[in-house]
């Protein structure tokens, strides 16, 4: 079976997923992106790994990608299944009309739970929702994409879980007690602190204004927060500290690189993931949180973060889950793992033990469910 599996980007975090993917079919990886996306780090380069990809040429048209050359490759290239993630202006309707045009299997990859509110996506919807339809099978990151599918008209028995996943050998390995230390001298912290981290973009969906105003009720006398990361709230976040006398006790050390970042979690008591809803988007996932289990931190995060809807973060069990945009949730929330050692270690070992499951082969299970599926169709007709 030759597949076709059109992407933005090939990221650190989908990598490993492709190699797995590309071991079990035959998959050409065509990307089309520049890497300029919002939700994109420019700090982060464009991956590859040991798979058949292609990186293609193209422009931009305000925030659109064009990218010519993906619909001549798609129908030359003698492809038996396409599969397209929800993304690309562009590439999401060529791929689909393509498919459409050579009679062959089009699967879908999404991670998107709500209808997003802007001009432009509410213009396209109709197409969008058409896609959801029409597709022969979808690929989503949890149930609770499931659910918001189902809701728009999706028949559940097309519908795929792949259980989003980062590579757990490379974030849980013990890190040496040298390391950490380091990591504490670097940040100019107290070894024995306990360490509240945040670690990612500082844009506004993060919702890091109510993690800091969660902060300004917690002791700060045992405790230290960490918000590593880069973005455009920066600003705001910093003087939000200095004007509420917390710039002592906070710390923010700008861009973590990639490597770097298991340190980070190393020395954490508890990870915060306080995303909120807004209308150009709702957190798909945050694999973040797939990266500090493996380390054993608890995670706190809202009820508007994928990873808790889908199932990942499990309330009382590896951390817990709150309302989005209430600070006294969170605040309470992270107290309760402070000065509670015996129920961060159960959360700790929980957390662990979860983790264990939540492999690329299992999300890639997923995938090779939606591509059985097709073909069994493919059979009948």
């Amino acid at each position: 079976m030759k597949i076709a599996f059109v992407h933005n980007i090939c990221a650190h975090y989908t990598a490993k997923a492709f190699e797995t993917l590309a071991r079990h079919y035959n998959v050409d990886y065509l990307f089309y992106s520049k890497g300029n996306e919002s939700y994109w780090m420019k700090e982060h380069s464009e991956g590859s790994g040991e798979f058949n990809c292609d990186y293609l040429s193209g422009f931009n048209i305000g925030n659109t990608r064009i990218t010519p050359s993906l619909p001549i490759k798609l129908y030359r290239g003698r492809y038996e299944v396409f599969i397209k993630c929800i993304g690309g202006r562009f590439a999401l309707p060529a791929t689909y009309i393509i498919a459409r045009l050579k009679r062959r299997p089009f699967i879908l990859w999404t991670g998107i739970w709500i209808r997003i509110n802007t001009w432009s996506h509410r213009f396209f919807f109709p197409l969008t929702r058409h896609i959801y339809r029409h597709s022969d099978a979808i690929v989503v990151y949890g149930d609770h994409v499931k659910r918001y599918l189902i809701s728009e008209g999706v028949q559940a028995s097309k519908i795929f879980i792949a259980h989003h996943a980062v590579d757990n050998s490379l974030y849980n390995y013990q890190v040496p007690l040298h390391e950490k230390e380091n990591i504490f001298e670097f940040l100019n912290i107290e070894r024995g602190k306990k360490i509240i981290l945040y670690l990612g973009r500082f844009i506004k969906r993060k919702g890091l204004n109510y993690l800091l105003e969660a902060y300004k009720n917690i002791d700060g006398d045992e405790t230290v927060m960490v918000i590593a990361g880069t973005g455009p709230e920066m600003g705001s976040l910093k003087r939000f500290a200095e004007e509420n006398d917390m710039a002592g006790r906070v710390r923010f050390p700008g861009y973590v690189p990639i490597e770097e970042t298991i340190k980070y979690y190393a020395i954490a008591w508890v990870y915060v993931l306080p995303s909120i809803s807004i209308p150009v988007s709702k957190e798909p996932w945050g694999l973040v949180v797939n990266e500090a289990f493996n380390q054993g931190v608890p995670v706190i995060t809202t009820d508007a973060v994928g990873a808790a809807a889908g199932g990942l973060v499990q309330d009382g069990v590896n951390g817990f889950v709150v309302p989005e945009k209430d600070s006294q949730a969170l605040a309470n929330a992270i107290e309760r793992i402070l000065v509670d050692a015996g129920l961060r270690g159960r959360m700790s070992r929980k957390a662990k033990e979860i983790i264990d499951e939540w492999t690329h082969e299992k999300m890639v299970s997923g995938f090779q469910q939606a591509l059985k599926f097709v073909s069994e169709r493919e059979k009948e007709i």
